[in-house]
């Protein structure tokens, strides 16, 4: 029934919007009201804070759901559930909670800001710096390719108080964009246009004491954790763009007719075809295996690692295969299959690259052959 509901709302409000909101590279207003207004943005949150009081694998759920009709929508819901509201949730006062949780369930769009120009990969390089005065904390510094940034009005600023303990001085603040909050640059992508990706600068952004989520230098301890729940999200993104690529060029095998029969109907394209369905299959039980297991409480790292460097990778192969079935027509921008495969890159980059994926599951392979 959840799945049904969120796909009524991504076909019916969602789809008729795709290829404008790609073309103008701006996400539409009543898109992110109406997240809000179906629950969607406050999956896991109680109901008391406003929320929908759900599972986690409702919020992947929700995340495949609508990357099948336009990917940028979905890691706007991802990044908001699954980062910014997770934190809140699990590492926020009751007060914070309180404060917080109602405004990000009901109304307002929250960002995850970690990622600096010279702190990526490594993001625990990050040069933003906060400094004590009084009751108070200032920070100056900048943040690069922070999703959701120019529709946001809540952010999660990752800052370190104390250089000289390195990564243990990283420490999480909240704030609102009236606060000081500087949106710079936003960038020219490739895909996920309609997705805000942009510079923030702080300029001695003066915030209270009080808006330290987690406690002083632990910040890198919630970026961690979260990091590899969002990672399962990002896989369900793949998923459901890699699906949405998948339904929207196999009918027109079975329609376009070439030497007497559909394309579809050969040997060799029904051999794509299914390479391409167990595909879709594997990126499935690997993200909801690993969904599964971080409900359940049990270690769930190297499969969320497993899950989205698969996916990623199923995402592209798919998508860009779906554009050669399709021939000319899948090339055209006018079907939007182009399109789903332009979006498909960012999953090799984005919240841990491949590269990271890869490493972070051969530890564990190393950890439990080593011994």
């Amino acid at each position: 029934m959840f799945r049904d509901s969120v796909k009524r709302f991504a076909v019916d409000i969602v789809g008729p919007k795709v290829r404008e909101m790609d073309e103008k590279e701006s996400m539409d207003p009543t898109i992110i009201q109406g997240l809000f207004e179906q629950g969607l943005m406050g999956i896991e949150t109680s109901a008391e804070h406003g929320g929908a009081e759900a599972s986690f694998v409702s919020a992947i759920i929700a995340i495949e759901e609508l990357a099948k009709i336009d990917p940028s929508v979905s890691v706007m819901c991802d990044v908001h559930n699954t980062l910014v509201n997770t934190i809140v949730r699990k590492f926020g006062t009751k007060e914070q909670q309180d404060k917080w949780l109602p405004l990000l369930s009901e109304s307002k769009l929250g960002s995850f800001c970690l990622s600096e120009p010279v702190s990526g990969s490594d993001a625990f390089a990050l040069q933003t710096r906060a400094k004590k005065d009084g009751d108070h904390w200032v920070i100056n510094g900048s943040k690069m390719w922070i999703t959701n940034s120019h529709e946001a009005e809540i952010f999660l600023i990752f800052a370190n108080v104390d250089p000289s303990k390195g990564y243990k001085g990283i420490t999480c603040f909240i704030a609102t964009k009236d606060m000081g909050v500087q949106i710079a640059k936003k960038e020219e992508k490739l895909g996920i246009r309609a997705s805000s990706t942009c510079t923030l600068n702080f300029d001695d952004l003066r915030l209270p004491a009080e808006n330290i989520i987690g406690g002083e230098g632990k910040g890198y301890k919630l970026a961690i954790e979260i990091l590899n729940e969002g990672r399962i999200g990002i896989a369900a993104q793949m998923l459901g763009l890699a699906q949405g690529a998948f339904d929207k060029a196999v009918p027109y095998t079975y329609q376009r007719t070439q030497f007497g029969q559909p394309i579809g109907t050969f040997q060799g394209m029904q051999f794509q075809i299914a390479e391409a369905a167990v595909e879709l299959e594997t990126a499935r039980l690997l993200t909801y295996n690993a969904a599964r297991r971080k409900e359940e409480g049990r270690s769930f790292t190297k499969e969320a690692a497993m899950a989205k460097y698969w996916a990623s990778q199923v995402a592209q192969h798919v998508s860009g295969s779906a554009i050669e079935w399709c021939g000319g027509v899948g090339f055209t921008r006018e079907t939007g299959i182009e399109k789903f495969w332009r979006d498909s890159k960012i999953g090799a980059i984005y919240e841990g690259t491949s590269n990271i994926q890869l490493q972070t599951i051969a530890k564990f392979i190393q950890q439990e052959y080593s011994r």
